[in-house]
């Protein structure tokens, strides 16, 4: 299993906000650190924002915060909003024409597996990625 980009997008810039609580961050900011498409970054943002993760501050000096505190975001509920797609095998999915469904174990097995994945993630939360913002190599006025 892969997490889309999509996701994985969506834990980096949800890291880079967690890191700088102190202040607004960009896009622009966080797709040069992470050396990442900024159009692909602001879809993500803006699903991130609708999604009540993030909060927007608009203006010549705006950017993104944090919606939630660190310890309030669960890792496995950016993972479930982010992922679009959970079907592992054919017969998970709607357009199943697997013959032997009715008979076959494997649903239930890689159901079970998905689950289990997603319970470890729920036990984690952004406050468990936190970094600094000089891990991010940014580096602040003194």
């Amino acid at each position: 299993m892969q997490l889309t980009r999509f996701s994985d997008y969506g834990l980096r810039l949800m890291m880079m906000a967690a890191a700088n609580r102190d202040r607004l961050i960009t896009i622009e900011e966080t797709a040069r650190v992470y050396d990442i498409s900024r159009a692909h970054l602001m879809k993500v943002a803006q699903f991130l924002v609708k999604q009540g993760f993030l909060t927007t501050v608009r203006g010549r000096s705006g950017g993104l915060k944090l919606a939630r505190a660190p310890e309030a975001v669960r890792i496995g509920d950016l993972v479930r909003a982010t992922e679009t797609d959970f079907v592992m095998v054919e017969c998970m999915g709607g357009a199943n024409q697997c013959r032997i469904t009715k008979a076959c174990r494997l649903r239930g097995i890689i159901g079970e597996a998905l689950g289990a994945f997603l319970d470890v993630l729920d036990r984690y939360t952004l406050d468990d990625l936190m970094l600094r913002p000089e891990d991010f190599g940014i580096r602040r006025a003194a």
